[in-house]
């Protein structure tokens, strides 16, 4: 599939819908995708700065090697999830939980 355009829009408001399509390398500066929903979409080496994820819900997705700086985690929580090999902050989360267990087990 080859890039036939480039589109441009600046100070509009309009609904998108995209179903088979390839909008890889495009970008998105200053921009309302509040409500949006993507479902089976690659974001692979796809970035985010300054953007507000409050309120998202993330299902059966593929989060490896995902690099999370300087964020706002206040009530986030992961459940169901494969950590193996997931850092906070350089501690590993097996080590964490493994303390956490360790602390919080009952004494016979």
């Amino acid at each position: 599939m080859e890039t036939e355009e480039t589109i441009h829009w600046k100070g509009t408001k309009r609904l998108l819908k995209a179903e088979d399509a390839d909008l890889s390398g495009s970008s998105f500066t200053d921009v309302n995708l509040s409500g949006t929903t993507f479902k089976n979409v690659n974001f692979a080496e796809a970035g985010f700065e300054d953007a507000n994820f409050s309120g998202w819900s993330v299902r059966n997705a593929c989060l490896a090697g995902v690099r999370i700086h300087n964020a706002d985690l206040r009530g986030a929580s992961i459940e169901d999830s494969l950590t193996a090999g997931m850092t906070i902050d350089g501690v590993a989360v097996s080590d964490l939980q493994a303390a956490y267990r360790a602390l919080t087990a009952k004494v016979d």
